[in-house]
């Protein structure tokens, strides 16, 4: 298959996946906030878009001491690098690379293949999650506790990759979603969203899923500034952060 072939399948499917995706969810566009009249709503605005950086370069400035602080304690504790990156399922689809603070051993990866009978979603479930996974490092699960683990992430939301809130961006790829499960990519995955205030990873995807579709539904100023005052209570509560 010659090159521009190979451009033309990669449009077409992407141009496909869009249409399956925007079918999946019903919403009305808000055209005082979203800055490209009639096109989208307050989730892909340019004003959310301003607001978010602005948010990202403020938490930056404030917690770069604490920054600081955890880079120090990541790398005094443990072998291997400060911060872990690792490709998500972002906005329609579109793979990207995910910065955290790294929260478990160095080749945790590696060995995840010889856990999976130890995660607590069912076993059809693309989502692996392991309540005091043996992977994670005594400073990673005070970081996790407390979402500390995933400050490195407003550099992605600077950069375009995030928003501050949305729906949590996935490690699978969009070849394992099934298609009720397409709804959550119409939106920029956040740094924070209605599953962190709802109960995090005691929800399955397929929770998930449906708190997601409610929010791209529901898009709008007010439901991020709710989610937004309710995240640093769901943080100390730490409830299902793991």
């Amino acid at each position: 298959m010659t090159q521009a072939n190979v451009v033309r399948s990669e449009a077409f499917r992407d141009e496909s996946l869009r249409q399956k995706i925007e079918h999946q969810v019903d919403f009305v566009p808000q055209h005082w906030v979203n800055g490209e009249r009639g096109r989208t709503g307050w989730n892909l605005s340019r004003t959310k878009r301003v607001i978010d950086a602005g948010i990202a370069i403020l938490v930056f400035l404030i917690l770069s001491p604490l920054f600081i602080a955890i880079i120090a304690a990541v790398k005094l504790t443990s072998k291997g690098p400060i911060f872990f990156a690792q490709y998500r399922t972002g906005f329609m689809g579109r793979r990207f690379k995910m910065y955290k603070f790294r929260t478990m051993v160095h080749n945790a990866e590696e060995i995840k293949q010889q856990l999976g009978h130890l995660s607590h979603h069912a076993g059809d479930s693309p989502d692996f999650k392991i309540k005091k996974d043996p992977r994670i490092t005594p400073i990673g699960v005070f970081l996790r506790k407390f979402s500390l683990d995933e400050l490195p992430q407003i550099f992605n939301v600077l950069n375009g990759d995030m928003s501050v809130i949305g729906p949590r961006p996935t490690s699978f790829s969009v070849d394992k979603y099934e298609e009720h499960h397409l709804a959550r990519l119409a939106s920029l995955p956040g740094l924070t969203g209605i599953w962190q205030v709802s109960g995090r990873s005691n929800i399955d995807f397929n929770g998930r899923v449906i708190l997601d579709r409610r929010y791209i539904q529901e898009q709008g100023p007010y439901q991020d500034f709710k989610i937004l005052v309710k995240t640093p209570l769901a943080v100390l509560k730490g409830d299902g952060a793991y």
